[in-house]
């Protein structure tokens, strides 16, 4: 193994924790992580880690060399940041992370035309209902949905996703439409834990916040799940505007309470912020941004998106948000 791949394993594990967690995060079997550590110290002549049968912790010695590595790896991703850093003519890899259902729909379709334009960039797609740590899961953009953090990010707003209450016209054919949200005790209801609490949606009347308790007929952990139940009239279900575009427009769901939703969800794509960012990533920023913005879908009142105005410069924010 070169020393470089050793210097990047021996980073890994610093960073992770262990050997497994390092693995797992360079594609390596534990087994092959471990010899490179080893080699490593043979090499140098010195013990880098001090391991127990729980944790991984690095030595005097080994603290030291692992700053020097993070030097030699940082300037040589530099360095090929630079030879690629023409957006229009980008290569490399580009690892890219969105929310399940969102990245499905609206995400994927612009992954394959991004290859297409760009045939020397091969993209890892990762499509997760969970927060993506850029830095330490190695992601180079996410697409996230939610209030943002910290500033160890650049954040590009896309537009906007709304928390919005859904019945089939056969229920409420059935059962009548509510009309204030304290009037869904006396009806049945679908959570799904993805966006709200199980036995407790959120409205807001007049500005404040308006807590209303359920006692849910279903709850389900899938955005999916949820919608089939709703378009089955098993009951009223609550959920981001985009899990449930299609059914509104094709008419099999109808949104109601329309008057009590909460304030919109930001969707953003952050960036690792860097010195300069690299060719792949400012193109993918720029192809995304352009192409989500100006998507008829996403400016279809009751489905999806209400995107800002013409793509503007990234600003920094953080990353403190979950997918859905």
């Amino acid at each position: 193994m070169d020393k470089l791949r050793e210097m990047e394993v021996f980073v890994a594990i610093v960073d992770r924790g262990s050997l497994k967690a390092a693995s797992e995060k360079l594609g390596m079997s534990t087994p092959a992580v471990s010899r490179a550590l080893h080699s490593l110290e043979g090499r140098l002549g010195t013990q880098l880690l001090a391991r127990t049968t729980r944790t991984v912790r690095p030595t005097d010695a080994g603290t030291a060399y692992v700053d020097a590595c993070r030097a030699v790896l940082d300037t040589i991703a530099d360095a090929e940041a630079t030879i690629s850093a023409d957006h229009h003519n980008p290569v490399g890899t580009l690892t890219v992370s969105a929310p399940v259902l969102f990245g499905q729909r609206f995400i994927a379709p612009l992954i394959n035309a991004y290859v297409r334009r760009f045939p020397d960039v091969a993209v890892n797609a990762v499509y997760v209902d969970r927060t993506t740590r850029l830095l330490e899961d190695g992601v180079d953009i996410a697409i996230r949905i939610g209030h943002l953090g910290d500033s160890s990010t650049f954040a590009v707003p896309l537009g906007f996703v709304r928390r919005r209450t859904y019945a089939a016209p056969g229920y409420l054919a059935a059962h009548g439409e509510p009309l204030h949200p304290r009037e869904l005790v006396d009806h049945h209801c679908v959570s799904f834990t993805g966006v709200t609490l199980p036995g407790e949606w959120s409205y807001y009347e007049n500005g404040t916040r308006l807590p209303v308790r359920l006692q849910p007929r279903m709850t389900v952990d899938l955005a999916p799940a949820a919608v089939m139940a709703a378009v089955d009239c098993v009951g009223v279900t609550q959920l981001l505007s985009y899990q449930a575009a299609s059914e509104v427009i094709d008419g099999s769901l109808h949104p109601i309470l329309t008057a009590f939703e909460p304030e919109p969800t930001p969707v953003s794509l952050l960036h690792v912020e860097r010195r300069g960012a690299s060719g792949k990533i400012r193109a993918f920023v720029e192809f995304v941004t352009e192409t989500l913005r100006r998507n008829v879908h996403l400016q279809y009142a009751e489905s999806v998106i209400h995107g800002p105005g013409p793509a503007s410069a990234a600003s920094p924010a953080g990353a403190s948000s979950a997918g859905q």
